[in-house]
């Protein structure tokens, strides 16, 4: 099966031209296994207060005691991204896809974007062709990555699936994918999904790769999607630390009553190939206040979804 791809660039932000600028791995030194961690989020672009909602998770993501190595968000609007790329923290810390165009926003009310850690990923400013020195990574602490894309798939509402390339210096003829999912949406769309991990779980085992993670918003809804993960010969990293039954592992509908009435959903998911998962945990959201003239305010949780951190050795 032939994979289609848009390729894409991690940029970084530069301060003396206060720009975002796409970079280039560099070689990093070590013999040692890395631990990473790894947060994913959905952000509800459709609930009111998009804008105080997305800060307040990203909020949560970046302050907290611990600050992941990699970022999954979903559901990212074009204002959201406007926001997160002017945010201090962001431009000091991370790296991020999508900084250099708007394209993987067009003809779709929101997309995912990825950001890596400048801490823990070797890199160097394309335009002036030099190494950044960073902060925060100890000696043999940083990881090269390779290449991005957006991996086409099809969709009845235009979704993709993005891929960051991340190589151990321990092993730097080994590849491991980072693919960063938001699947098809509804009850109906059942076998949209189907393909949709079928070609994921094919892109983690091209020739070159050695596996890798695919996480984010499953849209797990149907008895059938359950599954998903086992038949493409997937770990999912839930059930392998937790079991299959702990219904803590939920991201949508838990503690809130659901609109379709549904009881609590593990609709987002963490599946591996080739890695080895050490914790997850669920990150639940607090809640906003939404004024309402001549009534009491209305408080909403940050988002539909629960976030999820995960951590693992490679």
């Amino acid at each position: 099966m032939v994979t289609n791809r848009l390729w894409r660039t991690l940029s970084a932000f530069h301060p003396p031209t206060r720009r975002w600028t796409p970079v280039s791995s560099r070689n990093a030194q070590s013999q040692v296994k890395q631990r990473l961690s790894l947060t994913s989020w959905n952000m509800d672009a459709f609930s009111s207060r998009a804008m105080s909602r997305a800060k307040l998770i990203l909020g949560n993501i970046l302050e907290g005691p611990k600050s992941p190595d990699i970022i999954f968000l979903q559901e990212v609007t074009l204002d959201v991204r406007a926001s997160l790329l002017n945010d201090a923290k962001i431009r000091a810390n991370f790296l991020t896809t999508d900084a250099e165009c708007e394209k993987s926003f067009e003809q779709v009310p929101f997309a995912t974007m990825t950001l890596l850690s400048r801490a823990r990923f070797a890199f160097g400013l394309d335009s002036l062709k030099e190494p950044v020195e960073c902060d925060g990574a100890e000696e043999g602490g940083k990881l090269m990555f390779g290449r991005v894309s957006r991996v086409t798939l099809p969709s009845k509402y235009g979704r993709d699936a993005l891929c960051v390339e991340i190589i151990p210096p321990a092993a730097p003829d080994t590849v491991y994918r980072l693919i960063n999912v938001h699947l098809d949406s509804l009850w109906d769309t059942l076998h949209y999904r189907e393909q949709q991990i079928e070609i994921l779980a094919d892109v983690l085992r091209e020739p070159g790769c050695s596996g890798g993670i695919i996480a984010g918003d499953f849209n797990a809804i149907r008895p059938e999607d359950e599954g998903l993960i086992e038949k493409n010969n997937l770990v999912d990293t839930w059930v392998a630390l937790h079991g299959s039954k702990d219904f803590a592992g939920a991201t949508w509908g838990a503690g809130v009553e659901r609109r379709d009435r549904q009881g609590p959903g593990r609709l987002d998911k963490v599946a591996m190939m080739g890695l080895k998962a050490e914790e997850m945990e669920v990150l639940r959201p607090g809640s906003i206040e939404v004024p309402r003239p001549g009534e009491e305010s209305l408080k909403i949780p940050w988002s539909d979804h629960s976030g999820l951190r995960c951590t693992f050795t490679i």
